[in-house]
């Protein structure tokens, strides 16, 4: 989707909807450090059922993925029923008791997700919440439900195409309103819940997603399990990095490590710039029947480290030259994370790299850890890197020398 940017206009709504906002209940803050857990989408689609979502619970103990991080087990589109006489949202025959299917995912120490959309229907047509914002946010309460995927799809022609068919501005200030009033409706629950925007960037979202309560928000259209999209999706974050810290999150989209063709090279590099990135770490395989490679990857503490760091910076292109992305992202304790990846299409490069540290703010030698083995490697001025298609050299250099 197109990214709109009304800069001063998109000020002045978010102005005006946390003016006229109803007093909020205190909560304990949430997303302080990207989430991490397991959304159903990406591998199950709308087949998901109450079982595959307690064995995927089962699989992030079982594997270890709880003891790393990922702790949100979300369920997707497809789980919604029908609307009692009171207006109620009500589970399908996939989900026949959402409240004991929470409280299992909390027997096992973790989180559980759940999805909506602000408008009459999901994306998958399944009922919205539209006009039943609060009490749909009473019922995933009364359920112990701890995070909230909030998905624009049908809002835009049942809304802002009907209310504003020729008002782009007025458009725009509906859909902030949608999501201020979910977040609104949650936080006078009392429950802490995480608020999941996902408007695919419109409106450049990362400007005013913070000040209408929403956690972490969609910066792109929807990923797939290639790496030209992975690739499109994760360079374009560049710029973006001052609108993250705790608490508030740009949003690349769900991980695909494991999914579709990717070699293993590209889920390494694809983990990397998500960490690089800050970006929350959900992961969208098959957890039940996960390979011990893929696993590996997903739970490599050194690089979820990054992505959990707790100065929240996220990371930024410090170059790029020929086929090569060089990221950067700082640390905490003065550390730095040093990402470079070989978006080239060969299997292997025809002419090696040679980084330029100046392009870093780095002089001199310097000595850290590759994230992917483990060992001390030392970057030296003009040094050659050669690395396979679509590979990541990984470094984390505690103390870098300026």
């Amino acid at each position: 989707m197109r990214t709109y940017k009304l800069w001063a206009v998109a000020a002045c709504m978010v102005a005006a909807i946390v003016a006229t906002a109803p007093a909020s209940v205190a909560q304990t803050p949430v997303a302080q450090t990207p989430p991490m857990g397991w959304n159903s989408w990406n591998f199950f689609a709308g087949k998901v059922t109450d079982a595959d979502v307690r064995a995927a619970a089962d699989a992030l103990v079982s594997t270890g993925m709880k003891d790393a991080g990922y702790v949100y087990v979300n369920i997707d589109d497809t789980w919604e029923g029908q609307r009692d006489a009171n207006g109620v949202i009500q589970t399908n025959s996939k989900f026949p008791d959402m409240k004991a299917l929470a409280d299992y995912v909390h027997s096992k120490g973790l989180k559980i997700g759940i999805y909506s959309s602000p408008g009459p229907k999901t994306c998958a047509g399944y009922a919205g919440s539209l006009g039943h914002e609060e009490q749909d946010a009473k019922t995933y309460a009364a359920w112990g439900i701890d995070y909230v995927k909030y998905d624009l799809c049908s809002f835009i022609p049942a809304v802002m195409m009907k209310q504003a068919p020729n008002d782009h501005a007025a458009q725009m200030r509906l859909m902030h309103e949608a999501y201020a009033k979910m977040s609104h409706a949650i936080e006078s629950t009392g429950r802490p819940m995480v608020l999941s925007m996902c408007q695919y960037g419109w409106d450049a979202v990362w400007e005013w997603g913070a000040s209408v309560g929403g956690n972490l928000w969609r910066t792109t259209g929807d990923i797939n399990p290639t790496w030209d999209r992975i690739a499109k999706i994760g360079f374009s974050q560049d710029g973006l990095e001052r609108y993250a810290g705790p608490g508030h999150w740009n949003d690349p989209d769900m991980l695909e490590v494991g999914n579709g063709r990717l070699s293993l090279a590209e889920d390494r590099s694809h983990f990397s710039l998500w960490a690089m990135l800050a970006a929350p770490l959900l992961a969208g395989n098959d957890l039940a029947h996960m390979k011990p490679e893929v696993s590996a990857i997903l739970m490599n503490r050194a690089v979820i480290a990054v992505d959990q760091d707790k100065l929240g910076e996220q990371g930024h292109r410090a170059y790029a030259e020929g086929e090569f992305e060089v990221w950067q992202r700082n640390l905490s304790g003065g550390a730095m994370a040093v990402c470079i990846i070989d978006n080239g299409s060969s299997r292997y490069s025809t002419h090696p790299f040679h980084l330029q540290l100046d392009k870093l703010g780095l002089r001199g030698t310097q000595t850290g850890t590759d994230l992917w083995t483990g060992k001390s490697v030392t970057l030296t001025d003009n040094m050659p890197i050669e690395l396979g298609a679509h590979d990541v050299l990984m470094v984390r250099l505690d103390h870098p020398a300026a």
